[in-house]
């Protein structure tokens, strides 16, 4: 017992790093976003309703890149990154930054929930694939890029096999994902193209998450 509640004592005051009033407010955008989010999804929307509606969101948030800080947009030199930004407590949906080294790519892959990819800085190309009756992933049109700005829509219903690459080999790239779960926690597949199936779990880079909600004392 003496353990268990020593596990839910909170911290020290003097452990608890607020964020500075400059920090705060940088961190607006994304804060605006996970309320006007949130609110969306407290109407139950249809599926048609709630991708265009929240992509109309994400085009807002992606319209400006003054807000995501540095340790979310920080690149690994072997492979790409996803750092959670945000998830809700329902795990109702998920915000993520994906960050590409240059040249990077991810395996084909899906999803198996809705997403929402708006395009931060730099560029990324999206390869879309349906499988066969083989279960061969088979290209299915022409690579999307997405420049700053820009959003795509993803959904089970309407195809969520792709391949994503940064389109540049000589700079970073970041990208705002929204998905409809804990997306680190979600069962989902990657495939060869011989068509080979494997499960995965991303998971997440990052331990600690952005606190767009604690502001520094105002101290006398």
């Amino acid at each position: 017992m003496t353990a268990a509640l020593a596990d839910i004592t909170p911290p020290n005051v003097s452990d608890v790093v607020d964020l500075s009033a400059h920090d705060y407010d940088a961190l607006d955008p994304l804060r605006t976003f996970v309320a006007a989010f949130s609110r969306l999804l407290e109407r139950r929307p249809h599926e048609t309703t709630l991708l265009e509606e929240g992509a109309g969101l994400l085009a807002q948030l992606v319209a400006r890149d003054d807000w995501l800080p540095d340790a979310f947009a920080t690149p690994h030199p072997s492979h790409y990154q996803q750092y959670l930004l945000h998830c809700d407590s329902g795990q109702r949906f998920s915000i993520v930054s994906f960050v590409w080294g240059p040249d990077q790519r991810t395996p084909i892959h899906d999803h198996t929930v809705w997403g929402l990819i708006g395009m931060l800085r730099g560029a990324e190309d999206s390869l879309p694939y349906v499988l066969d009756a083989k279960g061969v992933p088979v290209e299915a049109g022409d690579p999307v890029r997405l420049t700053p700005g820009d959003v795509e829509i993803l959904s089970p219903r309407l195809g969520d096999i792709h391949r994503v690459s940064n389109a540049f080999d000589d700079r970073v790239s970041v990208s705002i994902h929204v998905y409809g779960a804990n997306i680190g926690a979600v069962h989902r597949s990657v495939f060869t193209e011989a068509g080979e199936r494997k499960g995965f779990v991303s998971g997440y880079a990052n331990a600690q998450l952005p606190n767009p909600w604690g502001r520094a004392a105002q101290r006398v």
